[in-house]
């Protein structure tokens, strides 16, 4: 049975640690409830301030760190005291993409006619999401059979263009012409704001790869009953709201 930690609890915890904290934020699982498409998400009901009022904390920054393109992000309306990372970390508010070079450009080109073939195989409920350096193909409106075959083809063939990788998601898979991940992304963040403590909560398997930057300082929270690595667990994102709600009442604000 999985066990969930008391959000107040953590966020009390997280309230004593050495600052300047850096709070880092997955969107989709964690801010807004998953959805079968992506563009009907909408953040869980008091999020937007809840995450602004931690935001405005003295000697606290919050990032939003996610799969999303930075295009991708917008629709959820947050402010310029946020920081926004996308597409896993190529994107960033403030610092343009490097452009693609032209192997990674020919890349991208078969990624995304491998993806369509792959969605057609998936067949209705399937599509394709383009981002500045990936592909996406979501498939958890499809035929469940058809779309872990489709999911499988589209990461064989993946793996055998030179340069390109994938991450696997809850009904998803997105094949990269160029590598990187939270993780770097966010311990690079943190570097640059001097930040003492980073804290990260996320659902999905790509924030793995930012739980395992994180060192014995931090606090990584997994939302969700999925396996982690994280030694802490919230519920869903009604728990989260809970949590960056409790922040306040144990920091002063800027």
């Amino acid at each position: 049975m999985t066990r969930y930690d008391d959000p107040t609890e953590i966020a009390d915890r997280v309230a004593r640690r050495p600052g300047p904290l850096l709070v880092g934020l997955d969107v989709d699982g964690v801010l807004a409830p998953i959805v079968d498409h992506a563009d009907d998400a909408v953040l869980l009901a008091g999020m937007g301030a809840a995450v602004s009022a931690v935001a405005a904390l003295d000697d606290v920054f919050v990032a939003v760190v996610s799969g999303r393109s930075l295009a991708g992000l917008a629709q959820f309306g947050f402010g310029d005291d946020v920081e926004m990372i996308g597409s896993h970390g190529m994107e960033t508010r403030h610092r343009p993409m490097e452009p693609l070079s032209d192997h990674e450009r020919r890349v991208l080109a078969d990624l995304d006619a491998a993806a369509v073939v792959a969605a057609n195989r998936a067949g209705a409920g399937a599509w394709v999401e383009r981002k500045p350096a990936s592909v996406v193909l979501h498939v958890r409106q499809a035929d469940d059979t058809s779309g872990a075959i489709a999911l499988l083809e589209l990461a064989e063939v993946t793996r055998r263009l030179e340069g390109a990788t994938v991450k696997a998601g809850s009904g998803v898979l997105e094949a990269f012409a160029r590598h990187t991940d939270k993780g770097t992304a966010l311990t690079a963040l943190a570097s640059a704001l001097g930040a003492a403590t980073t804290v990260f909560l996320g659902d999905d398997l790509t924030d793995e790869e930012a739980f395992a930057h994180l060192s014995t300082d931090d606090v990584a929270i997994k939302v969700g009953d999925a396996d982690t690595i994280a030694p802490h667990r919230l519920r869903d994102p009604g728990a989260v709201l809970t949590f960056l709600q409790a922040l306040p009442t144990t920091r002063t604000p800027g």
